[in-house]
């Protein structure tokens, strides 16, 4: 397979629809294109509302349907609607951490006071001994599953890395995508979200792309 078809076969792969061969020898180019990899990581998204869309459609429904006129239409609005929705949640965050900066002592004192009605954000971290892979996972439930952020170190790359959730039902969806960069153990951040919020999920794991797991963290 020439370079450029192995390019084109990044949506493919992320939707999860190139059979098994395909799939192997792509992730063989996914290793050495840290371009690919970012690509993956962006069809991320697509690919979560393509699940939502499967669990809540009703067995009665032909899987070949056509979808109605007014899907496309539906989606592009949903998608407009959350990203104005997080430029308004980063914007609540700057303005938090001005606070924190000028007034920390007195909101420390209030803290105790009473909740604000947020969702709760879950933090977990995990050093794996064989591995040395080191990552701390930061949750937060919405309503159409959990926004998840990663920071991770990884002295070992180059290679390209999963980040896994696994529900209590056995069930494994993958959150994000990345390339570690070469002998770099500075801390990468990268952002994604599932389908599970987090009284469904059980534990995240690191895995490279051959699925190799680097480290494990329960999630309760």
């Amino acid at each position: 397979m020439r370079s450029l078809e192995r390019h084109r076969d990044v949506g493919a792969y992320a939707l999860g629809v190139l059979d098994e061969a395909e799939a192997f020898r792509f992730e063989d180019h996914l290793m050495e294109c840290p371009r690919c990899a970012a690509e993956v990581t962006e069809f991320g998204a697509t690919t979560r509302q393509l699940m939502l869309y499967r669990r809540a459609t009703p067995r009665a429904v032909h899987p070949f349907a056509g979808p109605g006129p007014q899907l496309l239409d539906r989606l592009l609005g949903e998608v407009a609607t959350r990203r104005r929705a997080a430029k308004r949640r980063l914007l609540y965050a700057v303005a938090a951490a001005v606070v924190v900066a000028v007034a920390g002592p007195a909101l420390a004192m209030m803290a105790g006071g009473g909740g604000s009605g947020a969702e709760p954000v879950r933090v977990v971290a995990a050093t794996d001994q064989k591995s040395g892979v080191w990552a701390q996972v930061t949750a937060g439930d919405e309503v159409w599953g959990s926004q998840v952020e990663l920071e991770v170190k990884d002295a070992a790359g180059p290679r390209a890395c999963h980040l896994i959730v696994i529900g209590h039902d056995g069930s494994e969806e993958i959150v994000t995508s990345w390339m570690v960069p070469d002998h770099d153990a500075r801390p990468n951040t990268m952002k994604g979200g599932a389908t599970m919020q987090s009284d469904q999920i059980a534990r995240y794991e690191v895995r490279t792309m051959n699925g190799e797991t680097l480290v494990v963290l329960k999630a309760g």
